[in-house]
């Protein structure tokens, strides 16, 4: 019976169920006003007073009331204790308006007395009866689910709201809550009790958790990593609801729960972006973003959009890449001009032509190749792109009078030992040389910073991907240290440097404190709810891997050559002072690098480089091979075990010793 009585009421329509539940009412609520004055007199004297008139404009008058309380507009599966409150104050405003217009038309009023039993049985029927069809109609969808008995971390209004959510899904069984404030301790929040820290183990192992899910969106990711280190040795996954940042207004649902990210143990708490910043070389401008698939292009894009340009360019050399950026920015952004070019920013012409056709007011320059041994093993492709694919955005914009050109950059190009690093301070030496041209009218500036979490090619993803397969993690050295930065934090402080600019600054972001790498995978795979394994847990679940350092891998990065730094208008991006070189000076050096990547020669690639960078200190002599070849071994003894690195060895000091004296 009652398997028929739940399949007829789930095939009926929307308006079907609601004209049910008020025909239902129609009849349930003149019965509980005769009730009601049963109760009170001993007999239904309201038939003869007022006859069955009175009754039937009592059940009219409430379907109204109801309605405009919400009881028809709610789904019956998903109600929640807030239907008490508007079936409280809509069966109470029903009586007290009657009470009153009685005494308004001169009517004989009823017993207030009467009034009040009324109110009571009303309010019990609709109760009853909304939670009870929730109870039958939930039945088929909660059977078959084992939902994990989970610990809510943090007893506040996120906890309280995400532990309802739950009750009313049955995705989750909540148990109880945890909370350092011991205030709120032993209390009861939402029917769960509250238990302080101190029994997190006991209660964890007594009440058989399998989950803890955090609860605390506001808080700062130090104590967020200072919780999640503590909860890690339970030997349990830890989950969290997301952070202010990425919430919407609104009620937290149990569908927000997800993974916890590294991001949310290694970020900062995000300033706010200053409005005049964001918005002077973005609002209503035309807008070109070099590298606009990558990791950095992308956010970049993002950020630029929601500053309302008048028209965004997008360029790029990967056909997927762009594909994807592309399609995003056209859904969330229908509005706004958008243009997409595959090309890369070697072809000079291109370039020139989308500036040029589109009339470009800013550029952000973010297209590089970035990965360091890569660009080692392919010398001249990370020189060509990165060097010469600079040249060419930074003349097309000084010959079309673009108003702001901004370069992306790296903390790898402060004193690099590899080409990569070296590559990049080369762009930056274009910048700073294009910045000082007599009669020039673009602002050049460019932007320094370490590692975003996240981006392709970074250790995060790497990590995670060997933690999946079981491990082990692979890390290079025991001692190496990253700065790491949220990738739209970084997106928002380059577009608010770029907008402080004057021409030819190196802007340097704030990126916190450094971070060792064989930390952050310990972190990692404590996030993962396992352990580690070592001589001093050999049972543990993932190993952690000392490999080696990479070819140009440095055991730590900096963001300054110099030590001389000033303050901005932004409290988390400074000013550096760097010395440079002029136009001349470039050309002519330049022009000697883009003959070495013609010859194909790795020594003449590192001698031209040299030449542009002093501080370039390549990790390893080597042989002159041609470039984009497997490295020769590193070692000195290896190097001089060789007749024909002897040679080239030889040849490279004595050009270097030449090479060092350049002018500066």
């Amino acid at each position: 019976m009652q398997t028929k009585l739940r399949d007829f009421l789930l095939s009926l329509s929307r308006p079907q169920k609601i004209a049910v539940m008020v025909i239902a009412d129609a009849i349930a609520l003149p019965a509980s006003l005769i009730a009601a004055f049963y109760l009170r007199l001993g007999d239904a004297v309201i038939l003869q007073r007022y006859g069955i008139s009175a009754p039937i404009i009592m059940a009219l008058a409430a379907i109204p009331v109801f309605y405009l309380c919400g009881l028809y507009r709610n789904v019956v599966r998903y109600m929640d204790i807030s239907m008490l409150r508007s079936t409280g104050i809509g069966l109470a405003a029903l009586a007290i308006g009657t009470y009153i217009g009685c005494l308004l038309f001169n009517m004989p009023a009823p017993p207030r007395g009467t009034l009040l039993i009324y109110w009571f049985i009303a309010f019990s029927y609709v109760v009853i009866s909304r939670f009870g069809a929730r109870h039958l109609l939930r039945t088929p969808l909660r059977q078959h689910i084992v939902a994990p008995r989970v610990a809510i971390y943090g007893a506040g209004e996120a906890g309280f709201q995400l532990a309802v959510a739950m009750r009313t899904s049955h995705a989750y069984t909540p148990i109880c809550f945890f909370d350092d404030d011991k205030r709120l301790a032993n209390r009861h929040v939402g029917g769960l009790r509250v238990y302080a820290l101190s029994r997190l183990n006991d209660i964890v192992r007594k009440h058989e958790i399998q989950q803890i899910i955090l609860a605390i969106p506001s808080a700062s990711p130090e104590r967020r990593r200072t919780i999640v280190n503590r909860l890690s040795s339970l030997g349990i996954p830890v989950r969290t609801l997301p952070t202010m940042a990425e919430m919407v207004e609104g009620k937290v649902l149990e569908s927000a729960i997800r993974e916890i990210q590294v991001e949310d143990l290694l970020g900062r708490k995000p300033v706010p972006p200053r409005r005049d910043l964001f918005s002077k070389c973005v609002t209503g401008k035309s807008v070109l973003v070099t590298g606009a698939g990558g990791s950095i292009g992308s956010e970049l894009c993002r950020q630029i959009e929601s500053q309302k340009p008048d028209h965004l360019v997008l360029l790029d050399h990967s056909e997927y890449a762009l594909y994807a950026i592309e399609h995003e920015l056209r859904e969330r952004f229908p509005a706004t001009q958008l243009s997409a070019y595959m090309g890369s920013v070697c072809d000079t012409e291109l370039v020139s032509r989308i500036v040029r056709e589109h009339r470009v007011d800013t550029i952000y320059h973010a297209a590089a190749y970035k990965h360091v041994p890569l660009v080692e093993n392919n010398m001249a492709a990370g020189i060509r792109n990165n060097v010469l694919g600079t040249w060419s955005v930074a003349m097309a914009a000084a010959q079309n009078n673009v108003e702001t050109c901004v370069l992306i950059s790296t903390d790898k190009a402060v004193r690099p030992p590899n080409v990569m690093g070296a590559s990049k301070r080369c762009a930056e030496l274009i910048f700073q040389a294009f910045a000082l041209r007599p009669n020039n009218r673009t602002v050049f500036s460019m932007v320094r910073f370490g590692n975003v979490l996240g981006s392709s090619g970074s250790v995060v993803p790497l990590f995670r991907n060997q933690i999946q397969r079981g491990g082990p993690i692979t890390v290079t050295h025991a001692d190496v240290t990253r700065y790491f930065m949220l990738i739209p934090e970084a997106a928002q402080l380059v577009i608010q440097a770029g907008a402080m600019a004057r021409g030819g600054e190196v802007f340097v972001l704030d990126m916190g404190e450094p971070v060792k790498i064989i930390d952050l995978a310990r972190t990692m795979i404590q996030m993962s709810g396992l352990s580690e394994k070592n001589a001093d847990s050999p049972n543990g679940h993932i190993e952690i891997k000392v490999v080696g350092l990479r070819p140009g891998e440095k055991l730590y990065e900096e963001l300054l050559i110099g030590g001389d730094t000033i303050p901005s208008d932004h409290p988390r991006i400074l000013c550096s002072r760097e010395h440079y070189l002029t136009l001349g000076q470039l050309e002519s050096l330049l022009e000697a690098l883009h003959t070495a990547c013609d010859s194909g020669s790795a020594l003449d690639i590192r001698l031209a480089l040299q030449k542009l960078v002093p501080e370039y200190t390549p990790y390893s002599l080597l042989s002159d091979r041609p470039a984009g070849q497997d490295e020769l071994p590193a070692s000195p003894a290896s190097v001089r075990e060789n007749k024909a690195a002897r040679t080239a060895l030889a040849s490279y000091e004595s050009k270097r010793d030449v090479a060092v004296g350049h002018p500066a």
